[in-house]
């Protein structure tokens, strides 16, 4: 697992109510993955049902990418035609 440095700052708006900047701080942390990240690192079991979610989501994010990528359209030149 590679290692990296992750800092999540949040700086509060002009009147911006605190709850506010939590709300915008914990949806940072979770974007960024760094609650999981940790999780991984520190627990040792994992429930075999929850290995099957990982993966299966994974497999379903790389799928649309592929799908995303080949329904995409590419616009190539014709040599000089229109």
């Amino acid at each position: 697992m590679k290692r990296r440095v992750v800092n999540a700052v949040v700086v509060a708006r002009r009147d911006e109510h605190p709850a506010q900047l939590v709300k915008r701080f914990m949806k940072k942390v979770k974007n960024e993955k760094i609650v999981e990240e940790y999780r991984e690192k520190t627990d040792f079991f994992e429930k075999p049902s929850k290995i099957a979610k990982r993966k299966k989501a994974r497999r379903k994010m790389i799928a649309q990418r592929r799908f995303a990528e080949q329904s995409s359209p590419k616009k190539e030149k014709q040599n000089g035609r229109v």
